[in-house]
C-alpha cells in the first residue's frame, strides 16, 4: 500500500493561538487532530501532549512487539486496537497528571480522532467532536460520532439538524481526555480501497463547513489535495473562523507509482 498526506492548521479569525495539535506520519501510516481547551495555553498543552504521547506509544509497541502494556491486554480485540486504545488511555493519564501537578492547568483537556492503517484496513478511534471522514467514489461518510450535547440530542430526536448547526451549546462536549481517571474510546474498523481519502478535522471546519461543501472542496482540486486543505481552511474562515481549524487529508492507493526512468 501507499498512504500520503498533506496537513494544514490556522488560528482562525477570532481566537488569539492555536489550541489544536496535529501529527501525520506516511511511514507510520498514523495520522491524529486534537483541540485543545483550557485556559493561559493549557488547552495547547493538553492537545501537544495528547498527540506526543499517542504517536510515541505507537511507535514504541510498532518496534517492539514484546513491550509491557500499561493497563494490560485484551485478547478479544486486535493488536491494533489494543495499540491504540492503550495510547489515548496512557494520554488521558499524562493530561491527567500534568493538571493535577500543575494548578494553571487545571481543568484543561483535549478532544483527539486519529487513524492508523494497517493491512486495508482504516483504525479510526476519537474521544470528543474532532470528527474523521472517508471519501469514496463521489460520495462523503463521516466514520465518527460527535461526544457532544447537541449529538446525544439528535440520536433522541430532540432537535433537528439544523437547529444542531446553530444551537447555542453546538461546543459542549461529553468526553474529552484529561477530564476523567478513566476514559471511554470509541475505536472502529473500516475496509479501506484504493482511492480512498480521509480527512480528520477539529470542529474549527466540521462546525462551520457542510459535508457536502467539504466534499466539493475536495473533489475540485482533484489530485491537489495540499490545496485542498488550505480551501478548506479559507471556507472555514468565510464562514466566520470563529476557532482554530486543522484539517489533515490521507490518499491511500493499493500500489506506489513507479518513477519513470529518466
Amino acid at each position: 500500500m501507499a498512504v500520503k498526506s498533506w496537513v494544514t492548521s490556522d488560528v482562525g479569525l477570532r481566537r488569539s493561538h492555536n489550541e489544536d495539535s496535529c501529527f501525520a506520519s506516511d511511514s507510520l501510516a498514523l495520522y491524529l487532530v486534537a483541540d485543545g481547551m483550557g485556559g493561559h495555553a493549557a488547552g495547547e498543552i493538553a492537545s501537544q501532549a495528547a498527540v506526543r504521547t499517542i504517536h510515541e506509544f505507537v511507535q514504541q509497541a510498532e518496534a517492539d512487539r514484546d513491550m509491557t502494556f500499561p493497563f494490560g491486554v485484551d485478547r478479544t480485540l486486535s493488536d491494533e486496537a489494543n495499540i491504540l486504545l492503550t495510547a489515548v488511555r496512557l494520554a488521558n493519564q499524562v493530561i491527567g497528571r500534568m493538571a493535577a501537578q500543575q494548578p494553571e492547568l487545571g481543568g484543561m483537556g483535549t478532544t483527539i480522532a486519529g487513524v492508523m492503517i494497517r493491512n486495508r484496513e482504516a483504525h479510526v478511534f476519537h474521544v470528543g467532536d474532532s470528527r474523521v471522514y472517508r471519501l469514496r467514489k463521489g460520495r462523503i461518510e463521516q466514520l465518527t460520532a460527535d461526544h457532544s450535547w447537541v449529538n446525544e440530542q439528535l440520536q433522541r430526536h430532540m432537535i433537528t439538524e439544523e437547529e444542531a448547526r446553530t444551537h447555542r451549546w453546538r461546543n459542549v462536549i461529553t468526553r474529552a481526555l484529561g477530564n476523567k481517571a478513566a476514559i471511554e474510546v470509541d475505536l472502529k474498523t473500516h475496509p479501506i480501497e484504493d482511492g480512498d481519502i480521509l480527512l480528520l478535522c477539529t470542529d474549527g471546519l466540521s462546525g462551520l463547513v457542510s459535508d457536502q461543501v467539504i466534499l466539493e472542496t475536495i473533489l475540485l482540486q482533484g489530485p491537489n489535495l495540499d490545496q485542498a486543505c488550505r480551501d478548506l481552511v479559507a471556507q472555514a474562515n468565510a464562514a466566520g473562523g470563529h476557532d482554530n481549524i486543522t484539517v489533515v487529508l490521507v490518499q491511500y492507493s493499493e500500489d506506489k507509482q513507479e518513477e519513470p526512468a529518466g
